[in-house]
C-alpha cells in the first residue's frame, strides 16, 4: 500500500510540475507575440519614415543657393566699380 502511495505522490508532482511548465511556456508566448508585435510596428514606421524623407523635396539646398546667389551678385556689384576704376586709370 505504501508503494502505491509514494506512486501516486509522484504522479501528482509529474502533474504540478507539468501544469507549472506549461504556464511559464504561455507565459514565454504572450511575450514573444508582444515583441514581436513591437518590432513589426518599428518596422513599419522605419519603412514609412524612409519613403517620407525620399519623396520630401529638400527645402534647404534651394534656400543654400538662393543665399549663395544673393552675396555673389553683391560681390560683383562690389567688384565693378573697382574693376572701372582701374581701367580708367590705364587709359589715363
Amino acid at each position: 500500500m505504501e508503494n502505491n502511495m509514494v506512486k501516486l505522490d509522484e504522479i501528482l508532482e509529474a502533474v504540478k510540475y507539468k501544469e507549472t511548465a506549461k504556464k511559464k511556456e504561455e507565459k514565454k508566448t504572450c511575450i514573444l507575440w508582444i515583441l514581436a508585435i513591437i518590432g513589426i510596428v518599428a518596422a513599419v514606421a522605419a519603412v514609412a519614415y524612409a519613403v517620407y524623407r525620399y519623396l520630401t523635396p529638400d527645402y534647404l539646398e534651394d534656400f543654400d543657393d538662393d543665399f549663395d546667389d544673393d552675396f555673389e551678385d553683391e560681390d560683383l556689384d562690389k567688384e565693378e566699380p573697382e574693376k572701372e576704376a582701374s581701367e580708367e586709370k590705364k587709359e589715363d
